[in-house]
């Protein structure tokens, strides 16, 4: 997503210059999030982007793995040859994190590309019997993917609830339910100890009758090819980029998965590891790149995301870490609700479960930093932009 939209942004904004995106996968670009849905349930074929790339005059090498970055020669290293750049722009995404103490093998599976999404449906298909390792956006995606197709599903989580690293514990106590809700087995505090055939071990001794395994456990930014090159990198692997998505070396951006970047709106550095800010970044490198340093773009977006699972949609825009309050819209247990976080008196993140208007209407205050009154944002029949102070 996030190469593809550079490549595209560009040329929407007067780019006149040669463009090549190189891709490690052979597939036309395609975008991922029906992967755990449609793709997935062989519902679809492919997600492939409706790009005319010859149209825009954008070349395309696919199955070209780089290998090493360059930047005293403005050159990448590739496995079929050095490609020279004027400009460069890493949007290498982010890779799946293997369970510890195991190897990928016949049974075990990640669900990040194309090829895994294909891997996978023979599981659904079958109707096999399926551990899920990890209760993060992934593992209940694919969990309700996997129930959907009449799977029998248990799903192991470390922490002890599920989201944990993603949401606070007052939030997704409500969310445990849900699992058992779609006829999906939840087991918090349990870690792996191994996974053997037909089946996963837990460290406590519990054995997990498993056809087919999928993990879960997050991802981490694919920049290991970057060492030796100079691009300055954070202790999360990922680029350090400044606010203009400019790398520390000259020419050179990242944008996507791979980069985090400063943001002024919320005092730190984030890491957004979602598909509006591989759709939103590369308007801003293509500003930078294309209109030169007069018009430099600053890019601070309020943080979006969504996941479909266990029949809710979910949303959640903005970035809750600073916040002191806390407002409730709803009954947490119910089929709609929405949760709203304050920081002094101003709307700065907010996730809703079935209430997309809450979204709509909190994602805009959030972006102008409206203050809204708390006893008039916890009635759910108010809407949220009538409860700003005025």
């Amino acid at each position: 997503m996030a190469g593809v939209q550079t490549a595209v942004a560009l040329r929407e904004q007067g780019w006149k210059g040669t463009i090549t995106l190189l891709g490690a996968e052979s597939h036309q670009p395609y975008d991922r999030p029906p992967l755990s849905k449609a793709v997935l349930l062989g519902k679809a074929d492919g997600s492939a982007f409706e790009v005319d790339f010859p149209a825009l005059s954008i070349e395309l090498l696919l199955g070209r793995h780089v290998t090493a970055l360059r930047p005293d020669r403005h050159l990448l290293e590739t496995a079929a040859g050095p490609v020279p750049y004027d400009r460069l722009v890493i949007a290498t995404g982010a890779e799946p994190i293997t369970l510890p103490g195991t190897d990928a093998g016949p049974g075990i599976y990640v669900l990040r590309t194309l090829d895994d999404a294909e891997r996978l449906r023979p599981v659904l298909e079958g109707r096999q019997e399926v551990v899920v390792v990890g209760a993060g956006w992934i593992g209940a995606e694919f969990a309700t993917a996997a129930r959907e197709a009449g799977c029998p599903v248990t799903v192991v989580e470390a922490a002890d609830r599920p989201l944990a690293g993603a949401l606070p514990a007052e939030v997704t106590e409500h969310m445990a339910a849900w699992y058992a809700d779609s006829g999906a087995r939840l087991i918090t505090g349990a870690k792996v100890a191994a996974v053997e055939p037909g089946s996963v071990l837990l460290e406590d001794g519990t054995r997990l009758r498993a056809d087919a395994v999928l993990v879960g456990i997050g991802a981490r930014p694919t920049t290991a090819w970057l060492a030796g090159s100079g691009v300055e990198l954070c202790s999360d692997g990922s680029v350090r980029a400044d606010e203009r998505l400019r790398t520390s070396q000259p020419d050179v951006y990242a944008v996507g998965d791979c980069a985090s970047f400063p943001s002024a709106r919320y005092g730190e550095r984030l890491l957004v590891h979602h598909w509006d800010n591989a759709l939103q970044g590369p308007r801003a490198v293509a500003a930078n790149i294309a209109g030169g340093a007069a018009e430099e773009t600053v890019y601070d977006p309020v943080p979006y995301f969504w996941s479909e699972q266990f029949g809710r949609f979910v949303q959640y825009a903005g970035h809750h870490a600073a916040a002191d309050a806390t407002v409730w819209r709803g009954d947490p247990d119910g089929a709609s609700w929405s949760v709203c976080w304050l920081r002094g008196g101003a709307l700065v993140a907010l996730l809703a479960v079935g209430r997309p208007r809450d979204l709509a209407q909190g994602r805009r205050l959030i972006e102008r930093g409206a203050r809204i009154d708390p006893d008039r944002a916890a009635d759910p029949s108010v809407p949220l932009k009538s409860a700003v102070l005025r």
